[in-house]
Order: structure tokens, then C-alpha cells, then sequence
């Protein structure tokens, strides 16, 4: 049976209704340089169909697109990645995935507005396409976490030797993470979701 073609139109999934006991939803974005495994994250930790907006790269993007370190890849983000995920019976995340490419960064601001905080994701082999990024979220006052993607061959950069090559503030979280793996991504953002907690908590301190 033809289902795209078909007449009646298919219901949900039943891992696509939210659930009843949701009372609270939280905006998250996943931002990073360009070929960093965003798409990845986004689709390896949703607990629905992720939508993703991936596109063929084409000889457009040639001397454009800094493909330095990711020779290999074949498709681009060019609008956004979107998937949710239940933490609890209360509370879910909706989870928005960036383009990397510089060329479509202009989009960041609708996908920022009403986030509560960002995962920033950081391929260790290429640490440079991560500074311009962490710098639009710094001057947009978006609270974040940094995960550290795994890689095959990936160098092992100690905690503190990443914060110093990032520019990082010592409150702002490193995590390691394989984006390829549910339990080591939602990890990662069960990481934002303690810094958020613990930044709220301080505000209301003060």
C-alpha cells in the first residue's frame, strides 16, 4: 500500500503523542560548527521521528563552506533539526538543532527565541569552528553547556586544557559525550538541565 498516495491519512505513532502528565516543556538548542554530529544528537536522543532538513552538498558551497577536517561529509543541515525527549513524567524537552554553516546563521535567531539554554557541541579535532559560536551565544546571554563529541582518533584534551582553549568561563560545564549514543546524549542534557537548576537556584539567592 501506497501510504503517501493513500486517502486516509495516518494517525500518529504512539511515541509521537505527548504525554498526559507533561506539565512542563522546555526549549533547548544544539548549536556548533559545521560537522560537529548536531544532527546526530538530535536524532540518536529524540524519542519521536526526529525532523531534520538535511540537503545533498552541492559545488554551491565550495569556498564557502569551511569543509577543513570533514572532507567526507556529504549532506548539511540548511534549516534546522527538531526532536523531543521526556526526562520525567513532567517534564520535556524540545530539542532544535542549528545549521553550522556561517552562511545560514541568520536563522539562530528565531531558533533562540524562548530557549531556555543551549548545548554547544565541540569536535576536539577542530576546536576553531567552535570559538565564533560560543561568542554569539555569550553576547545573546544564552545559558549553555559544552559537550565534547566523540570522534575516531579524537584527541583526549583534559577538562581544563579545553576551558583554557575555549575562553571559558569556570561555572560554564564540559561534558564528554558520544552523540551517536542515546543514554551518553540525553546525559548531556541532563547536564544543561542541572546548570539551569543551579543558576536559577543562585538568582533567586541574590
Amino acid at each position: 500500500m501506497d501510504f503517501e498516495n493513500s486517502d486516509t491519512p495516518a494517525g500518529p505513532r504512539s511515541e509521537d503523542v505527548l504525554p498526559d502528565t507533561a506539565a512542563t516543556a522546555v526549549k533547548v538548542v544544539v548549536v556548533g560548527g559545521f560537522g560537529v554530529g548536531k544532527t546526530t544528537l538530535v536524532g540518536s536522543v529524540s524519542e519521536i521521528r526526529p525532523l531534520t532538513t538535511e540537503e545533498t552538498m552541492t559545488q554551491a558551497g565550495v569556498g564557502v563552506d569551511d569543509t577543513a577536517g570533514v572532507e567526507r561529509k556529504t549532506q548539511t543541515t540548511v534549516a534546522m533539526d527538531f526532536g523531543r525527549i521526556s526526562i520525567n513524567s513532567e517534564l520535556v524537552l524540545y530539542l532544535f538543532g542549528t545549521p553550522g554553516q556561517q552562511r545560514f546563521w541568520f536563522l539562530w535567531r528565531g531558533l533562540f527565541e524562548g530557549a531556555l539554554g543551549a548545548v554547544v557541541l565541540v569536535d576536539p579535532r577542530r576546536l576553531e569552528v567552535s570559538f565564533d559560536v560560543i561568542g554569539r551565544l555569550e553576547e545573546r546571554g544564552v545559558p549553555f553547556v559544552v559537550a565534547v563529541n566523540y570522534f575516531p582518533g579524537s584527541p583526549e584534551h583534559p577538562v581544563e586544557e579545553l576551558r583554557a582553549a575555549l575562553d571559558l568561563p569556570a561555572a560554564v560545564p564540559i561534558v564528554y559525550c558520544d552523540a551517536r549514543r542515546r543514554e551518553s546524549s540525553r546525559d548531556v542534557l541532563m547536564a544543561l538541565m542541572r546548570y539551569l537548576q543551579h543558576l536559577a537556584t543562585t538568582q533567586e539567592a541574590s
